[in-house]
This record gives structure tokens, sequence and C-alpha cells, in this order.
């Protein structure tokens, strides 16, 4: 598998998992999981396809992705049945875990993925390259927060459009001057520590109080 695939595979899947532990915090029915972990899985996707004139966008030609997309999110929702017989101190804090690790793994795959997308286009450029890796990675949290009614991540939490910023230019810096993969391994691991990190010590930007 290359690792433009890998990437896809795993932003897919980590980014529906955290779509649908959100949708079973809000305490949505089983096609509101569907829903939601499907919009967080593909949608940064889908915008970036438009934006470069991919028309239909690849969620579209490939439904692999939607499949994985699904399929994990009935398994969440399968799990979270199991764990409602679980004190709600250690649910919430398990739930809060698992979104938190998922949303990272997925920010950092799809950020990179963008990047990757931008470079091999027609006319690649480092800002298109950038652009496109925000985006990609920013993009279906986004719609998961509007649809759960929530304020976009992006805007509010912790440094979230930084680390993928810092990912993407990082990818498309190096992308001339080691191995593609290499160039995206290390962008992949600067946007899921950055943003760990970010978790763990509650760092955030500055804001009006």
């Amino acid at each position: 598998m290359d690792f433009l695939l890998w990437t896809s595979v795993l932003g897919t899947a980590a980014f529906a998992v955290s779509g649908a532990m959100l949708a079973v915090q809000k305490k949505m029915d089983l096609f509101g999981v569907n829903i939601l972990a499907l919009a967080t899985a593909v949608g940064g996707g889908a915008i970036r396809d438009l934006l470069i004139g991919q028309t239909p966008p690849v969620m579209f030609l490939h439904p692999a992705y939607a499949t994985i997309a699904i399929l994990t999110a009935n398994v969440v929702f399968a799990v979270a049945s199991l764990h409602r017989r679980l004190p709600p101190g250690r649910i919430a804090a398990l739930y809060e875990r698992t979104l938190a690790l998922s949303d990272a793994l997925g920010l950092a795959a799809f950020t990179v993925n963008g990047v990757s997308i931008g470079m091999e286009s027609a006319s690649p450029t480092f800002f298109l390259a950038v652009s496109l890796g925000v985006v990609t990675g920013v993009g279906g949290g986004v719609l998961r927060d509007m649809l759960a009614q929530e304020m976009p991540a992006v805007c509010v939490k912790d440094i979230y459009a930084v680390a993928a910023l810092a990912g993407a230019v990082c990818t498309a810096f190096l992308w001339s001057r080691v191995p593609p993969e290499a160039a995206m391994s290390l962008g992949f691991c600067v946007v899921l520590v950055i943003r760990l990190l970010a978790i763990a010590r509650h760092w955030n930007l500055p804001r009006i109080r």
C-alpha cells in the first residue's frame, strides 16, 4: 500500500471515529451517527476536490472511503452501546480521549494527503499545496462541528488549524528535497505531535476574554 493510499484510509477511519464519537455524545440515533461520521471522514477531501476542479469528488468515484466511514461508525455505535454500563464519569473520560486521539490522527493524515494532491497537480506551487493540506485536514471537522451545532474546533480548540498549517508547510518544503514518502511521514509527525501536545498542555492562541 503506497503512502498516499495509507493516509487516505487512516484519515478516513480516524475521522469517522471522531465524527461517530461526537454523534454518540450528542445522543444521536444510528442514522445520525453514520451521517456525522461520513461528513467528517470525506468532507475535507470533497471540499479540496471542488477547489481544484475535481468533479465529481473522489468520494463518489471511490465509494470504498464512504464504506470505511460507515463501517467504522457502526462499530463505534456498537461499542458505545456496550459501554453504557460503565459509570458516567468513566464513559465521559473514555469518549474524550478517543475523540481527541482519533481527531488528531485524522488531522495529520488528511493534512499530508492534501499536500500531496497539491504537489502532484498540474500546476503545483508551495501555496497551493499548503492550502490544500490545511483545507483537507480541517474541512471534515468543520462540517462535523456544524452538523452537531458546535463551534468549529478550528476557531476555538487549542492549537488545531495551526498544527495542520505547520505540518503542511513542513511537507511542502521537504517535498522536492527528500523522497515524498519521507516528507509526508515527517509532516504527519509534526501535525500529530503539535496537536497532542496542545491537548495535553492546553495550548491556545491568544483570544479576547
